[in-house]
């Protein structure tokens, strides 16, 4: 799909609230409510995070974030494809336009967490260049959750 456009937003879009619990939605059929590890739209520190809304004819297909972990570091996170957007190139593009935006603001890795029932993810994360590590923060001691990094600056 070459006509999908990236819009940078905020916490409080629409569309991105809309995305957000779609994914929320799909992931409680994978996982029991300890091995979601959502988002708090309230909490001050979404403010610090960048969110993007993928559109294609005017609609939104998918969506991502970043939030800084560290001064080198950040944590993809909200991560998500509509269904019928699936498989058609929309997930590599809302992911590239993330790892740009966090090398534009000097990070040097990207960090993300999925779990063994997403193998598609897995699958997309390795064919994109990111490498299995142990879990990092909330994730630490978690069973559902495996973590993947990759460099920014290869």
């Amino acid at each position: 799909m070459n006509d999908i456009t990236m819009t940078l937003v905020r916490e409080t879009h629409k569309d991105l609230q809309e995305l957000i619990a779609k994914l929320d939605d799909y992931l409680s059929t994978l996982y029991p409510a300890e091995g979601i590890f959502g988002l708090d739209l309230a909490d001050p520190k979404v403010r610090e995070m960048l969110f993007v809304v993928a559109y294609h004819d005017g609609q939104p297909v998918g969506c991502g974030a970043i939030r800084p972990l560290d001064a080198e570091s950040v944590e993809i996170k909200r991560f998500f494809v509509d269904v019928p957007y699936r498989n058609r190139g929309v997930a590599s593009r809302i992911l590239l336009f993330l790892e740009e935006q966090a090398k534009t603001r000097g990070y040097r890795f990207s960090r993300l967490e999925t779990g063994e029932p997403q193998k598609e993810s897995v699958h997309f994360y390795k064919k994109l260049g990111y490498a299995q590590i142990e879990p990092f923060g909330e994730y630490i001691g978690s069973e559902y959750s495996l973590c993947f990094e990759k460099s920014l600056t290869s």
